[in-house]
């Protein structure tokens, strides 16, 4: 009898989250579709066709360069925490403390400490480098944690078999153990990348909200968040608004869609590779 209620409470759960999503999914869709216009896409801002493309060009910008700051920061640290770290390593215990607090932290007060640090102390100013700054160590500890979960999760034997070979430390964990790990690897960079495509508060207060292109990193920018935020707040474009929300689902959607091909494809060329 227990079992058939738990049973029953985790279908409903399920419908419940998924009926929530589709609501969300539907009514940005239904509010915002009817808005999409090509004003919305001209190549430069103005008041009159508050167009989202320079924001689209800064949020593929500010992804790029926080992926790239933050990506190999922290699957080398996981690396080290899982093959190289000795068990009970108070230094290693130290850090996972550390990424699990800074995974807590709200994003408004990376954005005051980026405001406070890079903008104010180093003199960035509100510009695109402060921005992906702030953003690469917001994303460094989600990275980080799902990366040493993805390590953990390769299986021993791995290890040993390559071992056995012959193959030496440095060797095993870069052929053998981290592509095992890429897809879970890879789903940490994806929601990294959710998080700074949906990230205004931190950006608001380091990159600016400059509705340009910029020339260069030292120059302000604002993001797809940002954008639909600023018109939101403005109350003057809610649809226009409503239209940037459509485009961030579609962008996210394809984020995650492209993700899962490149994951199946290293996936089958992994298993080959084996098999020879």
């Amino acid at each position: 009898m227990k079992s058939k209620i738990l049973k029953i409470l985790i279908y409903l759960s399920a419908v419940i989250t998924l009926l929530i999503l589709f609501f969300l999914i539907a009514y940005i869709l239904i509010k915002g579709v009817p808005n999409l216009k090509p004003d919305l896409f001209a190549r430069h801002y103005t008041s009159d066709n508050v167009s989202l493309m320079p924001a689209f060009i800064n949020t593929l910008i500010m992804v790029g360069l926080s992926l790239l700051i933050a990506v190999p920061v922290g699957i080398f640290s996981a690396i080290y925490m899982v093959e190289y770290a000795k068990g009970g390593n108070r230094f290693v215990s130290i850090i996972k403390l550390a990424t699990e607090t800074l995974t807590g932290i709200p994003s408004i007060i990376y954005g005051l400490f980026g405001m406070l640090f890079f903008v104010t102390t180093c003199g960035f100013g509100f510009s695109i480098r402060a921005g992906v700054a702030t953003l690469s160590i917001m994303i460094l500890p989600l990275i980080m944690k799902t990366t040493e979960e993805a390590l953990k999760a390769v299986s021993d034997t791995y290890r040993e078999g390559s071992f056995g070979l012959g193959a030496g430390k440095l060797r095993t964990v870069f052929r053998i153990v981290l592509p095992s790990a890429i897809p879970g690897i890879l789903a940490g960079v994806i929601l990294a990348i959710g998080r700074i495509v949906g990230e205004s508060a931190a950006l608001i207060y380091t990159a600016g909200t400059v509705a340009q292109v910029p020339k260069r990193l030292t120059d302000s920018g604002r993001t797809l968040a940002v954008h639909m935020y600023t018109l939101a707040s403005e109350g003057l474009h809610m649809e226009e608004a409503y239209a940037t929300a459509v485009i961030l689902i579609v962008f996210v959607l394809g984020i995650n869609t492209l993700s899962s091909f490149i994951v199946k494809k290293l996936i089958n060329v992994d298993g080959k590779a084996r098999l020879q």
